[in-house]
């Protein structure tokens, strides 16, 4: 496909992917995983070169006062290059989507219908701060047979601008071009705005990060998107919950990680549980010096040092180590609560009473909900797709981690022997 000379920067990447897609589409399954095991190899190889790229960014983040939290999104280490590698390697085991007839039928004149599973064709995906999601996106995308121009973060530059330079290399040892993995250098509002509205070359765009990049996509884009990412999630821990058990899924849900979106940044807990567990629950998280913001109840059991709770802050996703508390009478209030506040992501139940489990399950909406399991859980690989491209929030096709199925669509092959309608 030919570039004109005057094309912008995405309009040259668009049109390069187009003319990609049609190899990867086609690509038969060995020839995605032998790709992808060649990625797979020469990120190990340059390991060195990642390392030193993410370490040009986190001085970078130094020198901007980025908060520790988000910096250990940003951060890549040995363990967790060894960890990216071992997704992709996850991915290549997994059944390939393209293809697989989800349904069909014979007509009653012979006409036999078929619905097929089919690449997506060119998705762009905007992220901040995470240099994985770098590989996870491009990869997943491979798999499915889609083309991606993928479009970090300033604060990840160097790391994402490598990462993509390797993978396009293993793209052309592997006998495919290498435009199948795009990457936009241009990091100013101007390509976000010109990528929304894209749509001659971009047939999907997945957002995945602050909730203000995934608002402004929403309200801008004019191509088709699906909505990932922000995580206010919420653990209540119920009248007949182990407590023991509560302040373990508390602490991991919370402190694993507080940068990611599957940490909790509200916990609810009945008051028949309140005066032991929250004195319980506030000495093991003193240890990772969080912050409590409570109600009236939750600062007169653990006093004044515990500072007010505000509409906000239930409304906040921190991603930091700071965590609101409320105290409530049932698990039709905790619900209620819920329904008000949350993103729709991830919340969980810590209860021995299987009503209240079950009414929790079936009455809150999210993509994911949890009965006595960390929300910590709430990731691509620990659900067993390999990797995920984000976690989607919405109601359509695809909700909660998204991975190699959710990057497919759907057409409907129709061969008969002359069929002809009255």
């Amino acid at each position: 496909m030919e570039i004109e000379t005057n094309a912008t920067h995405i309009q040259t990447l668009g049109t390069a992917a187009k003319s990609a897609v049609k190899k990867i589409m086609t690509a038969s399954t060995l020839q995605k995983d032998k790709a992808l095991s060649k990625i797979a190899e020469k990120l190990s190889e340059r390991q060195a070169d990642i390392i030193n790229a993410n370490e040009a960014d986190l001085e970078n983040a130094d020198r901007n006062g980025m908060s520790e939290s988000l910096k250990d999104r940003l951060r890549l280490n040995s363990a967790r290059i060894k960890g990216i590698c071992d997704s992709i390697k996850e991915v290549i085991a997994l059944p390939d989507p393209v293809g697989k007839i989800d349904g069909g039928s014979v007509r009653p004149n012979g006409m036999k219908i078929e619905k097929v599973r089919v690449p997506i064709g060119v998705i762009g995906i905007i992220y901040e701060s995470r240099p994985n999601v770098t590989v996870d996106a491009a990869v997943l995308c491979l798999k499915s047979g889609n083309c991606c121009i993928l479009r970090g973060g300033k604060e990840a530059y160097n790391s994402n601008k490598l990462l993509c330079e390797i993978m396009r290399e293993a793209l052309t040892e592997a006998g495919l071009p290498a435009d199948i993995i795009g990457f936009i250098d241009d990091v100013t509002r101007e390509s976000t705005n010109e990528l929304m509205k894209s749509n001659e070359y971009i047939d999907l765009l997945i957002p995945r990060g602050s909730a203000s990049l995934i608002n402004a996509v929403v309200k801008n884009a004019t191509v088709p998107i699906i909505e990932t990412g922000v995580g206010n999630c919420h653990l209540f821990v119920d009248a007949d919950a182990d407590l023991d058990m509560a302040a373990q899924l508390t602490v991991n849900s919370k402190c694993r990680r507080v940068s990611v979106c599957n940490a909790i940044e509200s916990l609810l807990v009945h008051r028949d549980a309140a005066f032991i567990f929250l004195p319980k629950i506030k000495d093991e998280l003193d240890r990772f010096n969080v912050e409590l913001r409570g109600d009236l109840e939750t600062r007169r059991i653990l006093g004044d040092s515990i500072k007010e709770a505000t509409e906000t802050d239930y409304a906040t996703e921190f991603l930091d180590y700071i965590l609101s508390v409320k105290v409530v009478k049932s698990v039709d209030e905790a619900i209620e609560h819920i329904d008000k506040y949350s993103s729709k992501h991830s919340e969980c139940i810590v209860t021995n009473n299987l009503k209240n489990a079950e009414k929790f399950t079936s009455e809150v909406d999210s993509a994911a909900v949890y009965v006595n399991v960390a929300t910590s859980f709430t990731d691509g690989g620990m659900f067993g797709l390999g990797a995920e491209i984000g976690i989607s929030t919405q109601k359509m096709h695809a909700r909660g981690p998204m991975g190699l199925n959710e990057l497919t669509t759907t057409k409907y092959i129709i061969t008969g022997n002359g069929q002809i309608r009255a």
